[in-house]
């Protein structure tokens, strides 16, 4: 299989490379602020599970569009990964469950709180739906978490869920801290793929609520939840974001697109730096597996 059949069978991993965003997922974040501007007015900003760093440098482009002075952007970028360098952007590589990457952050702040936190992370999937969701849930809860700290009153959380049968118990969760929560799936997210993204707008958390990583918001004594009824039963807002006429993600195009009058490819603009699996690459070359 030769370099230009991914480019037609994904199209936003083609339109990344020739537009110079490091992942596909870059379209994810735009599409979005496309059905809920949730840039508008934003200065400070923290990227959550950041690497490859595509949505940071979504947000870079972004938010010096809101600024009078580009000196006030102010973008954090914190992964357990090493991620390479991107300019106007400081990167912690930290864990998002401890309270001194929260202060850190706050620290680079200056004081201030961020105006938007977002966060596309996603554990190794097994191809198991109920265990990656309930992992996956997990991940959102301790970005929750941290961003309970550092997130402004009337701020926006963006992140990646993985929809699901318990889907109504983070929802009812993550309503406890916002005002308003969509569930939405960008047209560059693959039909195949079960991951959505919630969108919280309007941080307002609970009259005396101290934020803490201690206390863990998910309890483990699950219940029927599509059996509640009432107030107690939430139907989750789902939509599709993204306009009607943009690529579909799960459909393989001409490598010649309308407009173009040549096809040139374009390796990834950003690689990896020490991906988990390197070694195996290096013993399979030497032929030791």
């Amino acid at each position: 299989m030769g370099k230009t059949s991914k480019d037609k069978r994904d199209i936003y991993y083609r339109l990344a490379k020739e537009e110079g965003w490091r992942a596909r997922s870059a379209f994810k974040l735009l599409q979005i602020n496309e059905e809920y501007n949730i840039f508008k007015d934003v200065l400070r900003a923290v990227d959550l599970c950041a690497a490859p760093g595509s949505w940071s440098q979504v947000l870079t482009k972004k938010l010096k569009e809101n600024a009078s002075n580009v000196d006030d952007v102010k973008i954090v970028a914190v992964d357990l990964q090493a991620m390479a360098a991107l300019p106007g952007v400081k990167q912690i590589q930290g864990d998002i469950t401890k309270v001194s990457t929260a202060r850190e952050i706050i620290k680079e702040f200056k004081g201030l709180k961020a105006d938007l936190v977002v966060c596309d992370g996603a554990p190794d999937v097994t191809g198991l739906h109920d265990i990656d969701e309930y992992v996956q849930s997990q991940l959102l809860l301790a970005a929750l978490n941290i961003t309970t700290h550092v997130l402004k009153n009337g701020g926006v959380f963006v992140a990646k869920i993985f929809r699901g049968k318990d889907v109504t118990l983070l929802y009812s969760q993550l309503k406890q801290f916002f005002e308003l929560v969509t569930v939405s799936k960008p047209r560059s997210s693959r039909n195949s793929s079960i991951e959505a993204f919630v969108i919280c707008q309007n941080y307002t958390p609970p009259e005396d609520f101290v934020p803490t990583m201690i206390n863990p918001l998910l309890d483990h004594q699950y219940c029927h939840f599509n059996q509640l009824i009432g107030p107690n039963r939430f139907i989750v807002p789902f939509n599709v974001c993204g306009d009607l006429s943009a690529y579909d993600s799960d459909t393989s195009y001409s490598l010649l697109l309308e407009g173009q009058s040549e096809y040139e490819y374009k390796d990834p603009v950003q690689g990896p730096i020490n991906p988990p699996y390197k070694d195996v690459l290096e013993k399979t070359k030497n032929l030791q597996l």
